[in-house]
Parts: C-alpha cells; sequence; structure tokens
C-alpha cells in the first residue's frame, strides 16, 4: 500500500516584534497546531514563533532542519522525507513569507520535483505591502534584492534601474541591509533624476511603520533615521 504524502505548508510569520496574530490569519494556527516537521531558517527563532502561536504545543514533539545560504544543495532534497512518509511539513522565515527572497524557496524547489504539495498560506509579505502603498505601477514591477556596495558599481545600478523604470514604466524594488539604510537612501537623492519618484517603506506592520513617497530631490529635504530598520525602496521613473 503506497503512503499517501504530506504536503508542504508555507507559514509566515510577523515581520517584527507585534501580536502574530494580529497580522496572521487563523489558519496559520490551525496549521501549526497540527504539523510537528519544520524547515526554518533559524530554530530558535522558529521555536519562539510557534510557541507564541500556539503555546500549548509541546516544544519536544517538534522535528526541525535549519535551512540558509550555507546549506548544500544535496543537503535540502532529504529534509523532505517525512512529506514522503505522510507526514506534512511548515516552512518558516525567520520574517514575513517563506520562499520570497529566503532560503525556504530552494525546499519548494524539490518539492515540486517529488511531487508534493505545496500550500502556501496567507500573510505579511514586505514586497507587495510597499508597493501598495507607493502609488506606484502595481502591474509591472521588479524586485532586485541587493544592490552592489561599491560607489561606482552602484551608481550605475541605479541609473540603469531608473531607464528600465522609465523606458517600460516598471516600478524597481530593491533592499539594504539595515545598518547602510541612509547611506542608500543618500546614494539614491544623489544618483536619479531630481523627478523620479522614491518610496521609502519602512518597519511595515509595526507600530514605528514610515512609508512615504516623493520625488528625489524632496528627499534632499526629509528628515527620517531609517539605521537598522528593514526597509523597502522602491524607484519610479
Amino acid at each position: 500500500m503506497t503512503t499517501k504524502k504530506g504536503n508542504l505548508y508555507l507559514i509566515p510569520c510577523p515581520m517584527g516584534d507585534v501580536p502574530a496574530l494580529a497580522v496572521l490569519p487563523i489558519t496559520v494556527k490551525t496549521s501549526i497546531e497540527k504539523i510537528d516537521h519544520y524547515i526554518v531558517e533559524h530554530e530558535k527563532n522558529a521555536r519562539r514563533f510557534i510557541k507564541s502561536i500556539v503555546p500549548e504545543k509541546q516544544q519536544s514533539t517538534l522535528k526541525i532542519q535549519e535551512i540558509n545560504k550555507f546549506t548544500l544543495e544535496e543537503e535540502i532534497s532529504p529534509m523532505l522525507n517525512p512529506c514522503l512518509d505522510g507526514f506534512d511539513v511548515g516552512v518558516i522565515s525567520d520574517a514575513g513569507c517563506p520562499g520570497i527572497a529566503d532560503p525556504g524557496a530552494r525546499a519548494v524547489h524539490y518539492a515540486h520535483e517529488k511531487g508534493i504539495k505545496v500550500v502556501p498560506l496567507v500573510g505579511p509579505s514586505s514586497i507587495l505591502l510597499a508597493m501598495m502603498a507607493s502609488g506606484f505601477n502595481g502591474q509591472n514591477f521588479a524586485f532586485n534584492g541587493y544592490l552592489p556596495i561599491d560607489k561606482g558599481e552602484r551608481k550605475a545600478e541605479l541609473k540603469r534601474l531608473e531607464k528600465l523604470s522609465k523606458d517600460f514604466d516598471q516600478s524597481q524594488l530593491f533592499i539594504e541591509t539595515p545598518y547602510r539604510n541612509n547611506q542608500m537612501l543618500q546614494s539614491l537623492t544623489e544618483n536619479l533624476s531630481a523627478q523620479t519618484k522614491i518610496c521609502v517603506a519602512c518597519d511595515i506592520t509595526l507600530p514605528s511603520e514610515f512609508i512615504k513617497t516623493a520625488p528625489a530631490e524632496l528627499w534632499k529635504k526629509i528628515k527620517v533615521d531609517l539605521h537598522k530598520r528593514p526597509t523597502l525602496f522602491i524607484i519610479q521613473g
């Protein structure tokens, strides 16, 4: 008799220190209640999140495997073996939705190869929430991850993205290491055309949330401290 495969659940979590169920639907709680196998970015953070959602769940029953940028490719496929044995597995990122700018995407890749059903659960995505609040073209946008650190290379990349945005009416999103956010905003104001619009979306869903869209020339006059605060930058030519 063939064992029915378990599903791979993509479980979102809050993007900061807020009550989990204030930003997550009840389906996240009901999924965690029934799942004991997890693939996570950091075990300590995942255990804390699970405990906050389902405090009565016994931590000793959890079987947790970590996946990050250092995980070897040959180590990922076996993480899905519980699914092949009929158990559901949950994927949890450190913040927001797993699989989006997140190493959990590698586990999802192998799930499809193995014929395992992938179930994405609704939750906060900083990329989509920033786009929603920006006022930019939500029908044509691109997420570019991190830009080059070298000033010359960064300037060239910003000019390239600005041209793409103008030529194709395409919003361009990117992020920076939080302790370099202020330098990134300065780079934008120094290298983009005066009328190119910039959206800065910081601390999304948190009490300290800050989201503002304005032309590059106006951002030179706006005083905001983005240091060590999770931030998304969007430009629209």
